[in-house]
């Protein structure tokens, strides 16, 4: 009998974005926490995000929240503005990966209807996934938008 075989060596829970795509985690950029909150910012004192290469476009995790945000422009050494406003506390600890997802799998933790990103660029409506399974569709990004699987509950595989 046939079976699909799939190992994959790295896994990133998903949070689900209509913009922002998954990140892959196989091209860290830069880490660390924030030791300041201000609005729609990242600052870490101990950074130095021009050495590290961080530029516009950069996908930022916070980790301790699993929230996601762009990089706009690099205001400094030390600080970056984004897209979204994701550090709300400190020390939160953070990852910064370029976007250069070329598509992962999902594991699916819940049931439920899935709308993904494909690495081909269609938008498509999974309906009925089951839990427990594995969808090995190049996925870019899970939308926001028409996802009714639980949040917390698909992982991105490599």
């Amino acid at each position: 009998m046939a079976y699909q075989k799939l190992q994959t060596y790295r896994a990133l829970p998903v949070i689900y974005s209509d913009t922002i795509n998954i990140p892959n985690i196989m091209t860290l950029i830069s880490g660390g926490a924030n030791d300041t909150i201000t609005a729609s910012k990242l600052e870490d004192t101990t950074a130095n995000f021009i050495t590290d290469n961080v530029k516009k476009g950069d996908i930022v995790m916070n980790t301790t929240t699993n929230t996601i945000a762009v990089v706009t422009e690099r205001d400094s050494a030390t600080v970056l503005s984004l897209s979204a406003d994701i550090f709300l506390a400190q020390p939160n600890n953070y990852s910064i990966f370029p976007d250069n997802n070329q598509g992962c799998v999902l594991y699916i933790g819940g049931a439920g209807n899935i709308n993904v990103l494909t690495a081909g660029h269609d938008e498509l409506v999974f309906t009925g996934v089951l839990a427990g399974t594995y969808f090995p569709v190049q996925v870019l990004k899970v939308l926001t938008t028409n996802t009714t699987v639980a949040a917390n509950t698909i992982n991105a595989l490599w």
